[in-house]
């Protein structure tokens, strides 16, 4: 490890110029200064293109051109990044003044490990305003896979080694690429939670793939942890089977008084 190891921050936008402007002032606003900057625009067709134009003089590694969708930008992403640490930040998304500094502290003291973190997140809300502070921490890759697939994605980083052996992300897949992702890496080497206060935020608005996809996250995660080895008595799939009964009543057609009666007592139940 390097005195002032070089960081490589990844950011994959497609249409979303109301928000990547304060995602490109949050990782310019780092404490810490070695950082390599790359944007993969897929495109954009709003003011995405404009936004970018104004800080072509900053630094930033920006790609305009055609992608198979998010997992593929990140991986392109990946690939031609020269940190020792890799992580990736959503164009909605925002990471706090300290978060990388707080990162490296951390892979000084263990320079063994492959992915860090800090398991606290706040959520924002579409103007950016704090809404709450979340705790998820990973206790191991048995864990994540078992008994609680939830995991912090946001001001995460990565080994760049580590993700060359595990071969990047799974361009397949939608939603859970980044659960794979950790799978796949807890399997070489640990994880570490930076702890403190959070370090990055998550934008929760009607735009995002997990509050306009649930049913086929869901699928998608059942399928992946199955891959994984995942048994059908497992936690983590015994709460996406219910997570799937929640969707399919929510969308059940409705006909008549009882139907409506019946879905609402059905709603009840399943909380």
């Amino acid at each position: 490890m390097t005195i002032s190891p070089l960081v490589s921050i990844i950011t994959p936008t497609y249409n979303q110029g109301q928000f990547i402007e304060a995602t490109i002032k949050s990782v310019l606003g780092q404490t810490y200064r070695n950082i390599e900057y790359i944007i993969l625009d897929a495109m954009s067709t709003d003011n995405t293109s404009d936004i970018l134009k104004s800080y072509r003089d900053a630094g930033i590694q920006i790609i305009r051109e055609p992608d198979e969708g998010q997992s593929d930008a990140i991986v392109k992403g990946f690939r031609i990044a020269r940190g020792e640490l890799v992580g990736w930040i959503n164009s909605d998304d925002i990471l706090y003044p300290d978060c990388v500094e707080k990162i490296i502290a951390a892979y000084r003291i263990n320079p063994e490990a492959v992915l860090f973190y800090n398991s606290k997140l706040d959520i924002i809300s579409e103007d950016g305003s704090f809404n709450r502070c979340i705790d998820v921490p990973v206790v191991n890759g048995e864990h994540l896979l078992r008994q609680c697939t939830n995991l912090i994605q946001p001001g995460s980083f990565y080994k760049n080694d580590a993700l060359v052996k595990v071969n990047y992300l799974d361009k397949s897949l939608r939603f859970s690429m980044d659960l794979d992702l950790s799978l796949r890496l807890l399997k070489v080497g640990s994880c570490i939670n930076v702890g403190g206060s959070p370090i990055a935020g998550y934008r929760e608005w009607g735009g995002t793939k997990t509050s306009t996809g649930a049913s086929k996250l869901l699928k998608e995660r059942k399928r992946l942890l199955f891959s994984h080895g995942a048994e059908a008595t497992d936690k983590t799939i015994l709460d996406i089977n219910f997570g799937l009964a929640k969707c399919f009543v929510k969308n059940l057609p409705i006909v008549g008084g009882v139907c409506k009666a019946f879905v609402r007592r059905l709603k009840v139940l399943l909380g």
